[in-house]
């Protein structure tokens, strides 16, 4: 509008001929000053609209992000190539793994610097799946956890596996794989467990497996392995637990394992080393607490294992061991001593009647001889809970050295040697017949429940009383939890139940009244299989069963293997977290999905400030850009806005006079007066001339300064220098006179 208007005003005066110098001039002048105010509202304009479209970026919700392309496909080779009978996997046809919380898949939300999320976890425990692993796992270069435990998954495992850098978890046990161990998986270098026990999976132990160089977990126990042992698996400085019994080795036992500085389990029982020996280096040991070398063929002496501090846990029972049993006392953590089936002789070493902690001293059907020592259960305390086992079958003792009067925590079995002949021994027959039967399964029960009634508890919704609740009958909910130690480190579980308890509560960040261990039995293995129950906290609000957020956490702790390392109750195995009653219909989503209301709020505050900053700065620099041209501007409003030729006077440019004065040279300046300053000049044609020149704070109106002009061009005396010229360019005002 403004420049319509001043456009209108220049072709209105120019239609009628008025334009003149004047007016020319002035309008120009109006221009400029209607185009900056244009300028500046453009500016502000174009600010307001960026502060409202940075808002509505704000608030607007952000375009979902989805899972990788490469991934997403990934996934689907890998159900294609599943048998899933239950039905499982029903929803990954359905939506993006990550946001559509697909059934196993974690994601946590992160995205790559590509812009996409990425399948970090594959957990898919114990679904009753089969088929064959997709060699497309490969293509899960971001997975951390790939779980396929407890399943009927048979053919070999995929070599691109080895691909996924990342992989911090390989669990692939309890299933049907065949074939052998792919040299591609030693290449990952930051996993830590590698399970892959309780298979077919024959062969050799590739040797790649030495560049495992995070690995602290390897269990490859119960397959069909072959072959020697790699000396280099003693390059993993990492390494806590070495599981590989129950497969066919052969060859030597390394004597470099000694060198393993963390070394907690070494389990090699139940394959054929026929001939080896047990290497010297094994007392060397500095932190092995489990050395289990039962029925691997072994001949020789039993080594001298008393300088290994934290042992607890020893068998070395049917091999071909020979010799004394060693003199010098081992650790005082000592709590299962397995030596029978063997061919060793002598006595029983005096260093036995002081072993505190001692649980179970087999020596069965061996060729010992000498008395029985009774100190070894004399010199003992037992608790209500401790039990001592000693089984000294078939050998040749002949006597008892002390009382036979052993309390009723100690269980004595001396059949098969010549002390049973002693009719005249008190109480030997006692001890001389068939061992008693044991329970398989045995039962936790709390008495304190016994009182509540019944029907006040909804059983059949898989309610019930928590058993040592300090709210007496307190009805709950618990999750059940299948739950197995793989390798630990007694033989007898009632005086350790308590520590478990306290050691699996202070894990999950739970009350001990929280957990109850329901049954508990020993399997082949050993192995120590048991059933938990976990109940909910009676502080939040007495609520009887888990949220979902809680249950999701427990769960991920156990499935992450994030529990704290324990010597005694050794590696773990979760066998099953079925979610039954109030919690079978769970779904589990992924961590941190979608942009909270908090970062919204965040990211539109931060959008008015930003706005708010472009608008300040944008008025700053208009200020200066006015500021600095204000007094040019000044100058031409007041003597260039009708800048006229007057008749009779010589005009002059401002160039003219600057190259007059040497651009206005001070060594030029002959005067100075409250008007201004006077420079001598040369005009081109030689003539000297004065140049008054105005200072800015001394600049008359246009039509006063024309005024003076005129009137200096008109006076004419002998005592009065005559007007040369002016000059009005440029904001200045200058006159020239005869010098």
């Amino acid at each position: 509008m403004l420049w319509s208007r001043v456009t209108y005003k220049f072709h209105l005066l120019c239609e009628h001929g008025a334009i003149t110098r004047e007016a020319e001039i002035a309008l120009q002048l109006e221009l400029c000053v209607n185009l900056e105010m244009i300028w500046k509202g453009y500016i502000l304009a174009l600010s307001f609209c960026c502060c409202c479209l940075l808002l509505l970026a704000a608030l607007a919700p952000a375009p979902a992000p989805i899972t990788h392309p490469s991934e997403v496909s990934a996934l689907l080779a890998v159900k294609k190539q599943l048998v899933d009978p239950k039905n499982n996997l029903r929803n990954w046809d359905k939506g993006d793994p990550c946001t559509s919380n697909w059934t196993g898949i974690l994601c946590f939300y992160n995205l790559g610097k590509d812009g996409s999320l990425h399948v970090q976890e594959l957990q898919l425990l114990n679904m009753n799946l089969s088929g064959t692993l997709a060699p497309e796992l490969g293509q899960l270069s971001h997975l951390k956890i790939l779980d396929f435990m407890w399943n009927e998954l048979t053919g070999s495992i995929p070599k691109e596996i080895g691909h996924i850098s990342t992989l911090r978890l390989l669990l692939l046990n309890g299933n049907k794989l065949y074939g052998s161990l792919p040299d591609e998986l030693g290449y990952l270098s930051n996993l830590i467990r590698l399970q892959l026990d309780q298979n077919n999976i024959s062969g050799q132990i590739p040797k790649t497996f030495a560049k495992m160089s995070c690995v602290r977990h390897l269990h490859l126990n119960n397959n069909s392995l072959a072959g020697q042992i790699p000396p280099e698996l003693s390059q993993i400085f990492t390494l806590l637990h070495l599981l590989l019994d129950n497969n066919n080795l052969s060859g030597y036992l390394p004597p470099e394992f000694s060198n393993l500085p963390d070394l907690r389990i070494l389990q090699l029982d139940n394959n054929d080393f026929s001939g080896s020996v047990i290497p010297a280096s094994y007392r060397n040991f500095s932190r092995l607490v489990k050395l289990s070398l039962r029925n691997c063929g072994l001949q020789g002496a039993v080594p001298d294992l008393s300088r290994i501090p934290s042992l607890t846990y020893l068998d070395l029972s049917r091999n071909h061991l020979a010799g004394p049993i060693p003199e010098n006392k081992l650790s005082e953590n000592m709590t299962t001593i397995d030596l029978s089936d063997n061919q060793l002789k002598g006595s029983i070493p005096g260093s036995f009647s002081d072993l505190p902690s001692l649980q179970t001293l087999s020596l069965k059907n061996n060729f010992l001889t000498g008395p029985v020592p009774t100190n070894i259960w004399q010199n003992m305390s037992f608790s209500t809970s401790a039990r001592l086992k000693l089984d000294l079958r078939n050998n040749s003792f002949s006597s008892i050295q002390g009382h036979l009067n052993p309390p009723v925590n100690v269980t004595l079995r001396l059949e098969g040697n010549p002390v049973c002949k002693n009719a005249n021994l008190l109480n030997v027959n006692l001890f001389c017949g068939s061992e008693p039967g044991e329970d398989k399964m045995l039962t936790n029960f709390n008495d304190s429940i016994a009182n509540c009634p019944i029907q006040a508890c909804p059983t059949d919704n898989f309610y019930e009383y928590v058993p040592a609740s300090p709210l007496p009958c307190f009805c709950a909910a618990p999750l059940r939890i299948g739950y197995r130690l793989k390798s630990p480190s007694f033989s007898y579980f009632p005086p350790y139940i308590q520590p478990l308890e306290m050691y699996l509560t202070s894990s999950l960040k739970l009350s001990r009244y929280q957990l109850s261990i329901d049954t508990y039995s020993w399997e082949k293995g050993p192995r120590l299989r048991m059933y938990l129950k976990l109940f909910p906290s009676i502080n939040v609000n007495h609520s009887s069963t888990f949220n979902v957020s809680e249950v999701q956490r427990i769960r991920h702790l156990y499935t992450s293997w994030t529990f704290p390392g324990s010597a005694l109750f050794g590696p773990y195995e979760l066998l099953n977290f079925t979610l039954l009653g109030p919690y079978a219909d769970m779904k589990f989503e992924n961590e941190n999905q979608g942009i909270s209301k908090g970062i919204l709020v965040a990211v539109a505050v931060g959008g008015v400030a930003c706005a708010v900053a472009m608008s300040v700065i944008i008025t700053i620099l208009i200020t200066r850009r006015y500021t600095g041209n204000r007094h040019a501007m000044s100058r031409k409003r007041l003597s260039t806005k009708v800048s006229m030729r007057l008749g009779g006077v010589k005009y002059f440019t401002f160039k003219e006079m600057a190259l007059a004065t040497d651009n206005f040279n001070s060594s030029n300046q002959v005067g100075q007066g409250g008007y201004g300053k006077v420079y001598k000049g040369t005009l081109p044609d030689k003539t000297v001339v004065a140049i008054k020149r105005a200072e800015e704070g001394s600049l008359q109106g246009q039509k006063e300064f024309f005024t003076e002009i005129k009137l200096l061009s008109r006076l004419h005396h002998r005592n009065l220098v005559s007007l040369v010229g002016y000059c009005d360019e440029e904001g200045e005002q200058l006159n020239l006179k005869e010098a």
